[in-house]
Order: structure tokens, then sequence, then C-alpha cells
């Protein structure tokens, strides 16, 4: 079984209490944690790790036990087992043992299904890992923040969750977001210095919490608890995870109250009507009961759950990690997909090129002025810490130039004031070798350029080339300084230095992705923080085209309305803020899309959170990875395309049963409410009823397995309960057409006696319902067109000739069944075989109706719209044609 829970043991004697170690030195706190500012040597954290347990919350696990109560409280079950008792009551123990094994049977396939989907989700969280940076033998590293234990010291910086409560070393302009304990929104500051705890035990500024996020600046800090012991920890023991529902389990709750409402119409009609002709109280009650429960589609879930289950375990072997399976299918909904330029359209391998001067030419200062501003910082394994763009660039440069931590070529630093989205600045203060203090500061080349004085002339010229080339660019300025800690207000009045310039080569393969998602209907559009032009130019090189780039000023200047028209026109998003993304995802998914958002970063935690299905990477920030319903552990939009094809497959193989199940049985609960209206006997027997209903389920157990047609994965498609009730409203009436005219043969033709009545109306209603199938699967003509798996074959032609058999087999008369005459089934083939010529006649007109196979029905308003545009057609010539065309995503 995956590891779902991993308990904490006692604290070891080297564990503080947060709040007594928040009322310390930081000194006073490594020593009382057996520790230095340097870490715990890795014998010792191996030691810890071993004595504490892994750095993990206490979570739910997976059960046998559990599984099998969330079964039992299905509301059917407590129906069928109600019904079951009253059989039992009455002496009637046929019924009772047929609806005891219908339950039987259902509860297994759920649990079956429920259990296994569990375990596969429990392993896919499993796979999913989160690192930090940490100090160990005097040197730091990447491991994972399970195996963190107290005594240990970290790096914090922007974007990272906090992963144990922690007391801090040294705090540089550092704040977390601690709404997930405190609900406030607004970060809190943090310092290093001794402090007063306060009246909750999360009021502490010197420390910071297991799950919060660094909002703002770095730290360095020592672990003092880990797993259930931290604050977040003890408020997750025992709690269960509550998501949202998706829309896709939305639509299921539409669909269940659709069967509610009919189950009820009919239960308690045909009820009255039986009561109303004498017929003995309880056998009214079981067969109304019978009715009820053979309206429900009682295999849903487990034809739900076995499609997400086949659909996560096909992903998983193509990289994808489907946190809640329920959101398969809702990647097969998306109509437009929102991701980042880097890694996605690129390689994501980002290389240092070049440092040029205002003149365009080679700037030995500039390159060495940007490895003093660098929160980067080189280890054995390479450089960790700091972004992209800083390990580049730290990468590349000669290791004889470097002068330490906290020394480049002679330059001495002073303090530092680290990188944020808003600002999109970083900045340091250094003593030069000289002896002059300086202010160097590195960022977006467009802010920079803003905040110095006396731009040269040439410098634009020259950035404008290098975005032209598509490289990603760092402009370097400094200014005279008194040193000390920088603070914002400093990064203005600066003398521009040159440029730092960024290789990221298009992937090979990502202009042949971008094709395969527009073929499946989905529109590709990029939300980048880089310049516009180079995001532009890599479109191009991949075979792209840009269209409109919207930069984030441009947007700001837009209210929703006429930002809603400028999304689908737009395929650029540059420059853009964490807030405008979110926007962005906004108001998009107001004009009625379906919207993913594809991103890595702390900056794109909400956005995740806004579209419609959010996607992350292995490699994303631990805030991404956290807020992402899909994870791919490769950043590739092929597999991504992959992902879309699956969620169409399971959902179109799961509206086939929905379909299958409305349409055949409220035909035939229909015929049985028409029957007693005129039979005095009840046309079929409560049992025979559900063991009907059970061979009919059985026999779409296949359809998870079933092939779909090209034509209904080439577009999204979504939950659309006007469409199901008018499909049952059309296809069931024609089923029960049948069911009387089956009628009629038993009676005016066979002469049939009650047995052989219900016999004959047993074995016809199973064969109609269950070979239909081969023409409602499909909407294709004649159907043949399109072919069945194997399997879906099989099943259904299988449980057919079952029920053919059993009223002459040595189970007839314990089913109430009597042996039916040669006569009867050669009259059925050719009732079977117009009623399929009949179905396929019904489909065609109905799909002709239909503007769409899944549209929804037309408002008033749009109605109205209709009729006003059919009377002007009259006074327009006839090339001209009046239709309200949909924005033009594709």
């Amino acid at each position: 079984m995956p590891r779902t829970t991993i308990s904490t043991p006692a604290a070891p004697a080297e564990v503080l209490d947060l709040r007594h170690a928040a009322a310390q030195s930081p000194d006073e706190t490594l020593t009382a944690l057996g520790t230095t500012s340097e870490g715990l040597t890795s014998d010792e954290a191996a030691h810890r790790l071993a004595r504490v347990g892994h750095n993990v919350l206490a979570s739910r696990r997976v059960t046998l036990f559990g599984v099998l109560v969330r079964q039992l409280r299905n509301p059917l079950l407590i129906l069928l087992l109600g019904a079951a008792m009253v059989s039992g009551v009455t002496g009637d123990p046929t019924d009772a043992i047929i609806i005891s094994s219908i339950v039987v049977l259902s509860v297994g396939l759920g649990f079956f299904n429920e259990y296994r989907s569990e375990l596969a989700a429990a392993a896919l969280h499993d796979g999913i890992h989160h690192q930090t940076v940490v100090w160990r033998d005097g040197t730091s590293r990447t491991i994972d923040v399970a195996d963190l234990v107290p005594g240990d010291v970290v790096e914090l910086s922007v974007g990272n969750i906090v992963p144990a409560d922690i007391r801090l070393i040294r705090a540089t302009q550092f704040e977390c977001d601690e709404a997930v304990l405190t609900g406030e929104s607004v970060p809190a500051e943090k310092s290093a210095a001794i402090a007063a705890p306060g009246d909750s035990s999360v009021d502490l500024p010197s420390c910071s919490f297991m799950g919060t996020v660094v909002h703002q600046g770095s730290a360095r800090g020592v672990v003092v608890s880990t797993g259930s012991a931290t604050a977040f920890g003890r408020i997750a023991v025992g709690l269960s995870e509550r998501q949202a529902e998706t829309a896709f389990q939305v639509g299921l709750k539409s669909f269940s109250k659709l069967l509610v409402v009919v189950a009820a119409v009919l239960t308690i009609s045909i009820f009255v009507i039986n009561v109303a002709f004498s017929r003995p109280l309880i056998d009214a009650l079981l067969f109304s009961l019978a009715i009820a429960i053979g309206i429900t589609p009682q295999l849903l879930p487990a034809i739900v759950s076995v499609s997400l289950s086949a659909g996560s375990r096909q992903l998983a072997r193509r990289r994808v990690l489907v946190k809640r399976l329920v959101t398969i299918e809702d990647l097969g909904n998306i109509e437009v997909l929102f991701c980042d330029k880097t890694g996605t359209l690129t390689e994501g391998a980002i290389t240092f090129d070049r440092a040029l001067d205002a003149d365009g030419t080679h700037s030995d200062r500039a390159l060495l002025l940007g490895l003093v501003c660098n929160e980067s910082t080189m280890t054995d394994a390479g450089p960790v810490g700091g972004n992209a763009l800083d390990q580049a660039l730290l990468a590349a440069a000669d290791a004889a130039r470097l002068g330490g931590a906290d020394g480049v070529g002679g330059f001495e630093r002073l303090g530092a004031l680290p990188f944020d989205h808003e600002r999109q600045l970083a900045s340091v203060t250094v003593n030069g070798p000289a002896g002059a203090t300086l202010l160097v500061t590195k960022g977006a080349p467009e802010v920079v350029l803003s905040r110095c004085d006396g731009v040269p002339a040439g410098a634009p010229n020259v950035l404008d080339g290098l975005f032209n080339d598509g490289a990603r660019v760092v402009a370097i300025a400094t200014k005279p300084t008194h040193g000390g800690e920088p603070v914002p207000d400093d990064e203005h009045e600066l003398s521009f230095v040159g440029f730092l310039a960024f290789i990221d080569r298009p992937k090979a393969d990502a202009g042949e992705s971008i094709r395969k998602l527009n073929d499946l209907g989905v529109a590709v559009k990029i939300i980048t923080g880089d310049n516009g032009t180079v995001a532009a130019k890599v479109c191009r090189d991949i075979g792209m085209e840009p269209g409109a780039v919207l930069s984030g000023g441009q947007l700001d200047a837009l209210d929703d309305d006429a930002l809603a028209v400028a999304i689908p026109e737009t395929t650029v998003f540059a420059r853009v803020s964490p807030d405008q993304k979110s926007r962005i995802i906004k108001v998009a998914r107001r004009t009625g899309v379906d919207v993913a958002f594809m991103g890595d970063g702390v900056n794109d935690a909400v956005a995740l959170h806004t579209a419609d299905v959010g996607i992350s990477v292995d490699s994303a920030t631990d805030v991404a990875k956290d807020a992402a319903d899909i994870v791919l552990l490769d950043k590739d939009l092929g597999v991504l395309a992959d992902g879309v094809m699956e969620g169409r497959r399971i959902f179109a193989n799961t509206l086939k049963y929905v379909l299958m199940a409305t349409s055949s049985n409220f035909g035939n609960m229909f015929s049985a409410a028409g029957a007693s209206l005129f039979l005095t006997f009840l046309p079929m027997l409560p049992s025979q009823i559900l063991l009907n209903n059970l061979l009919y389920d059985v026999g779409q157990l296949a359809i998870p397995t079933d092939n779909v047609d090209d034509e209904v994965v080439a577009r999204p498609a979504a939950w659309d309960i006007a469409f199901v009730r008018r499909f049952m409203m059309v296809f069931g009436p024609v089923s029960s057409i049948f069911d009387f005219a089956t009628f009629f043969v038993m009676i005016a033709i066979l002469h049939a006696s009650h047995s052989e009545f219900r016999s004959g109306w047993f074995v016809e209603s199973l064969a109609t319902q269950t070979l239909v199938i081969f023409l409602i699967r499909t909407r294709r003509i004649p159907f043949f067109r399109s072919r069945p798996s194997l399997p879906m074959l099989i099943t259904p032609v299988t449980c057919a000739v079952i029920g053919a058999i059993l009223p002459f087999s040595p189970l007839a008369r314990f089913l109430g069944f009597a042996t039916l005459p040669l006569t009867f089934f050669l009259i059925l083939l050719g009732m079977i075989g117009t009623y399929l010529v009949l179905i396929e006649f019904a489909k065609s007109r109905f799909y002709r109706t239909e503007n769409h196979p899944h549209r929804t029905r037309p408002t008033h308003d749009e109605r109205h719209d209709r009729r006003v545009a059919r009377r002007a057609a009259r006074f327009v010539p006839r090339d001209v044609h009046l239709s309200k065309s949909r924005p033009p995503w594709r």
C-alpha cells in the first residue's frame, strides 16, 4: 500500500517549543537544538530522522473498511436493502435473494473500483515531491522536504512553501503569506530579532510556519518542529481534505436530480394506479420500488470509477500525474490553454550568452556586477537558490573569478534586497575593490532603464536588437550609496552599466504540439513575464502565428469588457504581473469557455487556482504544484494533448452509459406504468425487473473499454442535462412502442399465461435495451461505420443471450418464468430488427435537429433573437447570413 500516513514518534530532547524558540536569540536556539548556522552533519541528520520520522502530515489512510463504509452510504443501496427486508418479511425469498444479490454486486463493484482508485491517487501523490535547500556538512544542497529534521538549517526565498516550523536566523525584507493559518490576506513581516510572542501560537514574528508561502525577501532559519508536531500539522491531523466540486461532479449531481424527479413521478403514479385497481398493497409497493430502482443507473459510479482509474493509469504511463481523478474529464473540456513560454515553447535550459554595454560591445563590468548581484550559491552539485537566470549566469562564470559566497572579484557584500515580482528588481550593497560603496541593481531592462538618469542613446537600440534575436535580457545599473541593507526607495537615480543576454532555444517539437492541440479545438495563448518581442519571436520560430501582443501596461488600460473582446484576438500577453494573469483567466472564463492554465512559479499560483484546470510541472515551485490539479513530469505540451484526448474519451464513454440507461430504463418503466392501466396482473414481478436491470447493467460494464469516434474527441464537450432529458424523452417512448407490441403479441396472438407474458416481456426488454447500445454508442449512420471494442461487442450480446436462455433453464421456476414457444422468438427477431431500424431513423432525425451533440436549450432571449433574425432574413440578400458567432478562439 502506498504510504499515505507516517506517524511522528515522541520528539527528541533537541526539539523546542516554537514559542520558547521565538523568545530566544538565534544562537541560543541553535545551541538548544544541538546544531550550528551551517547545519547538521549527514550522520546526525540520519540519526534524528530515524528518531523523529519523516516530515509529512498525518492524513487519511486508505483502508478497506473506510472505502466500504462510503459505499454503504449510498441512498440507493439503502432503498434496495429496504426492499429486500420487505420481501423477506412478506415471505417472498426469491425477491429477497435477488435484491440482496444486486446489493452485493453493486457494493462489490463500487468497492473494488473505489479502493483501486484511492490507491492509485495515493501513489500519484507519492510521486510528487517538494524540494528545499538545506545546509548539511557545512555546504548547501537540495533535499526532499520529507527528510528534514529538527536542527536542519534551511534557506528560504520567494515562492517557497515553508517546509517546517522554523526559527529565523537571519532575514532580509522577509514576508510570509500566513493566510492558510491566520486567514489574514496581508503578508506578515518577519525578522530574526527576539520578539515577545503574541496571544496566538502563530503570532511569532521571528518564526515561519509550515505551509505558509514566502511572499518577499529571503531568509535562513533552523527547523524547530516537523510533521504533525508543527502548527499546521496539529490542525491537519484528523481532518480530511475537502476540495471543491469539478464541473464533471456538478454534472453528475444535476443528472442525479433529474433521475430523482423522474423516478419519484413514475413510482408514485404506478403505486397509486395499482392500489386503485385493488392489487395487493405489498405487491404494489414492491413493484413501485422496483420501477424506481430500475430507472436508476446503479452502475454509473462504477462506470465512472473504472473509466477514470484506467485514464489515470494511461496518463501516468505518459508521465502525467492527476492529483484528482475527476479532473481528467475537465481536462478534456478545455477550449483555451494559457501557458508560459519558458520550458513550454522553449527548452527551459537557459544559458548565459553575452554581456554588452550601451554600444553593443562586450562588457566585463556588466558581467562582473551581474555576478555580484546574484541570489544563487555555487555548490559541488551546481548553482542552487535564486532564479534560473541567476543560476545560468553563475554556472557560466569562470570559477577562478569567484571570491566565495559573499564576495566576487574583490567586492564584499554588505546587504541585499531580494527580487520580487512587483518591483522586478534585485539589489545589493557592496564595498568595491577601491573602497567605494555601491548599490548594484539588476532586473527587467525596461524597469531598470526607467530608473536610470541619462540613459546612453544607444542602449534602447541594443536592447531592441537583443529582443529581436529572441534573447532574455537583464539590465545592470549602479549608484554610490551609504551602505547597509538596501530598501526599494534606493533603486532610483541609477547609472546604466549594461545588459546580460540569455538564450533559451525553442523546443524542436513545440510547434507540432501546438498544432496537435489546435486540431483538438484548443487555442493556445502565451502569458509571460518576458518581453513581447521575444515571445513573438519564439512563436514564429516554432511556426506559431503570434497574432496580437498585449503588454501588462496595455492590459491595465482595458476594463473587463474590453479585455474580453481583446483576449480572443491576442496570442501573447507580455510583461504581466501575477494579478494580471489571474484577471486574464477570470475574464476568459466569463466569456463561457473552459480555461486551463499551465504555470510553474509562485506568481502563477493564483491563476492556477482560478482556471478550470490548473496544470504544473514536477520542476515547479512548491506553491505552484500544490495549486495545480495536474502535474506533468515532463514540461511537454505533447503529453498535455494526450491528456485532453483521454479526458474526452472518458467523458464520451460515460455519456454513452448515461444516454443508454436513461432512455432504455425510462422506456421500460414507462411501459410498466402503461401496462398497469389495462392488465389485471403485474406485467413483471419485482424480482424480474431487478434481474432484468442487473443483466442490463452487467452488459454495460464494457463501456469504459469502448472505442470513441474521432469526431467525438475532436472538440470539447461538457455535461448538458437538457440534452440528456431530450434524448430520454425521444428514445424512451420509441422503446415503449415495441414493449406494447410485445404485450399485444403475448395476449392477442400467443394467448400467453401470466408467467409466459412476464417471460416474453423480460426477454424482449433485455434484448432490445442491450443490443441498442450498438446504435446509441455512435452518431454515425449506419451504426456499423463505428467499430466497438471487442469487450463492448461481446458483453451486451452475451447478456441478451443469457436473458433468452433463462426461461428454459432450471432457474426458470424459481424466478417465475415459463417456457416460451418458438413462434415468439421468430416474432422477436423481426421486432428487434424493426426496432433497430426505427432507432437508427430516430437517431438521424434527432441529431439533425441538434446544432451540437451537447448543445444547451436556447434561452428566452436567444429564441427571441432567432425569431428577429428569421424576420429580418426576408429583407436581405440570400448571401447575407445573420448568426450569432462565438468568440474566434481557434
